[in-house]
Formats: C-alpha cells, structure tokens, sequence
C-alpha cells in the first residue's frame, strides 16, 4: 500500500503519479476518507479526556460523566466507521509509477531501450508447435483449452533451460528456492494481486487456498510479518504457475505460447529503499544474461505507466524476436515495487535503533517461453551451453 503519511504531505504529487495509472479519482476517494477519520480523532480524544477525573466524584460530576461516556461511545462508533471506510479506500489504490516510466496505457506505449542479436533469415520460418513434440490436444481432453503436454527431447530442452537459468542467478547470488504454490489470501493480497488481478487466479475454495501465477507470491510472503535483521536477501524460486487468462480470449490460442500452466525460474530481493533502482538495472542485467547465453535475439522496453500492475513503480521487459510471429514478444519482466508489498505485508527490517520498511523487486529469469522462441529461432537445433544440462543437441519430435 501507498504511504500514507508521505501521501497526506504531499497529495498534489501523489494525484500527478497515480493519474498515469487512471487512478488519481480512487486516491481522491482515500484522501477524503482519511479527512474524515482525522477530523473525529480530536473529539473521541477530548471526550476521552473528559472521562478522567481526579479524585472522588461529586454527584454532579457523575451525571456528567454518564452524558460523556455516551457522547464518547458514539464519536468512537462513528470514529471506527470512518477508519474502517478509509482503510477500505486505500486498498485498489497502486503503487504511483516512477517519473521515469514512459506515458501510455498500452504495451505499444513502451519505449524500445536496446536490442540485441540478429533475427535469423528463415525463408519457411515454423511454429514451435511444429518443431518441438507438444500434445495440445490431449492435454485439452485431459484438461480443457490452454494446456499441453512437452514431451521427449522437447522436456528435457526445457528442463535444461531451467537448470541454465538457475546456474546463472545462483552465480548472481539469488538463493534457490522450491516455494509452495497454494498461499492464503493474505499473500495474494499483501503482493497487490487482490483485489485487481483475483479474476486470473484459480481458488481452492473448500480450502481457502490460492494457486500463485508467480513465485513472486511465495517469496515475498515467505518474510510476511517478520522485522529482517539483514539485507539485502536475495532468492531465486522455481515453480509450477497457473493463471486463468481471463479477458485474454481469442488472443495467442495457436501453440505454447499462452496456457494456463507454466514453469518459470523468478528472481526476488529485499533491500534497502536506496539501493532498489540499482538492484532493479543489476535483475535486468541478469535477465539479459540468461537470453545471450541462450543466444535468443531480443529488445529491452520500458514499459508505459498506465501498464504496469498495481505493485510496480517501473518494470522493463525483454521481448523475445518469434519469427513465426514476425514480431518481438515479453519474455521476462523486472518490476520495482518500493515499499508497496512490503507494507502490505507487514514487512520490516531493522534500521540502526530503528525499524523501516524494505523495497522489494522481482524480475523474471525463465519461463516456458524461451523454449517457445529457441525453438523458432534454431528450428530444432539448441545452443551448446544447454548440452550440460542434458539437452538433446537437436530436438526431434
């Protein structure tokens, strides 16, 4: 959640920020919440006040206090109302993105940063669907629309990739980590995915349990309440993710490329607020590692403010080139979320004499989407740096 006593100070610069996100009305909303909070808490002190007497009451001042006690019974209903509506208010509002963030709404918004690597020339460029062993139409009868089986050299590609990427974040310093994948609500709320994102998350009622579409999820609420005696930390989970794609129907139904479950290695860190905008460029750089020695050709964008998710001040993406597609498409992204998460959460770490909250980031190291676009980009062949890892030196369907 917002500051809420930096935003109280400073309102005028908190509305500019959030109106990049088409939330300027909502944060409005909160502000006249919380004035009306603030205005009850003098009388509920004073009538507080009132209700302390010194030594022995007279009769008259008994009856008084009885007309007191009422009053203040009522102001701190009305007190606890008030608080209960702003807190309610402070909810959806996101997190106002960094000036630094390009305007716009829409990924064709982002602002292109650099590119590396050569699209290859195909003259008959195929779909991974075509080159690597998938059974979409199996899972669809074990599992309905949007999954598939990998399977033979296809898996075992893919579970190289995974094993690259986690060798390179290990070397980066990034603990592994095997997270749950079923959290309560509590973390899908303290990471800013409820209340905005719940319509993509699949809910095990009877247990009041969530599948996470990230690991982010896991590893931030891995420190959910705690005061950190250290940082920064630095974690690196592999996990299984599931996302409904709601409201994404009709878009990218052809192959792998968007499904319902997925596999990805996602980098995580704590540290302190001054250190976050370096610790986000060094998660890039990392991201970019991994796609060079993969060897897949890909842009980096800065992706526009009103297209960031609630938690993130900025986030850059690296676009893969899919030359099936014709076209660059996200791979990993790296999100700065400030003190957001941690404030719902509940997350402090240990200042000196003093405690604070930290600033947390998360950036994507691999997903089942490199394997998509080295697939297209090799037509079958795989780079030399995966053969360690078990990878077939061409893929046969």
């Amino acid at each position: 959640m917002i500051d809420q006593r930096a935003a109280r100070n400073d309102p005028d610069a908190f509305r500019r920020k959030l109106a990049r996100k088409g939330a300027a009305e909502q944060f409005d909303a909160w502000l006249a919440a919380d004035e009306r909070w603030r205005a009850i808490v003098p009388r509920v002190d004073e009538l507080r006040g009132k209700t302390k007497l010194k030594g022995k009451p007279t009769p008259e001042q008994l009856e008084e206090l009885r007309g007191v006690k009422e009053q203040l019974q009522q102001a701190e209903q009305e007190l606890a109302e008030a608080e209960a509506a702003r807190d309610e208010a402070l909810v959806p509002i996101p997190n106002p993105p960094d000036d630094s963030a390009p305007d716009g709404d829409t990924d064709e918004d982002a602002v292109e940063i650099r590119r590396w690597g050569e699209p290859p020339a195909l003259t008959d460029p195929k779909e991974h669907t075509e080159i690597g062993r998938f059974d979409m139409e199996r899972a669809a009868r074990l599992s309905g629309a949007r999954f598939g089986f990998m399977i033979g050299d296809t898996a075992l590609l893919a579970m190289a990739i995974y094993r690259f990427a986690l060798d390179v974040v290990a070397q980066e310093g990034f603990l592994p980590v095997l997270p749950p994948v079923l959290v309560r609500e509590e973390a899908m709320y303290g990471t800013g995915f409820f209340p905005t994102d719940r319509s993509n998350i699949y809910a095990v009622e009877s247990d009041n349990l969530y599948l996470t579409g990230t690991s982010e999820v896991a590893l931030a609420g891995m420190h959910m309440g705690e005061i950190l005696e250290e940082l920064p930390l630095y974690y690196a989970g592999y996990s299984t993710n599931f996302r409904r794609e709601a409201g994404a129907a009709g878009k990218d139904t052809r192959g792998m490329f968007r499904v319902h479950q997925f596999n990805k290695v996602e980098m995580f860190v704590y540290c302190e607020p001054d250190r976050s905008p370096d610790e986000h460029e060094r998660i890039l750089a990392v991201e970019e590692r991994i796609l060079q020695g993969l060897e897949i050709p890909y842009r980096v964008v800065n992706v526009a403010a009103g297209d960031l998710g609630a938690p993130a001040v900025k986030k850059y993406d690296c676009e893969g080139w899919f030359p099936a597609q014709g076209r660059y498409r996200e791979l990993t992204s790296t999100s700065n979320t400030t003190d957001y998460q941690a404030r719902r959460l509940g997350i402090r770490y240990r200042d000196g004499k003093n405690v604070a909250t930290p600033h947390t980031l998360n950036g994507t190291a691999v997903t089942d989407r490199a394997l998509l676009a080295l697939l297209e980009n090799f037509q079958g062949d795989v780079p030399d740096v995966l053969r360690q890892y078990g990878a077939p030196a061409t893929v046969r369907r």
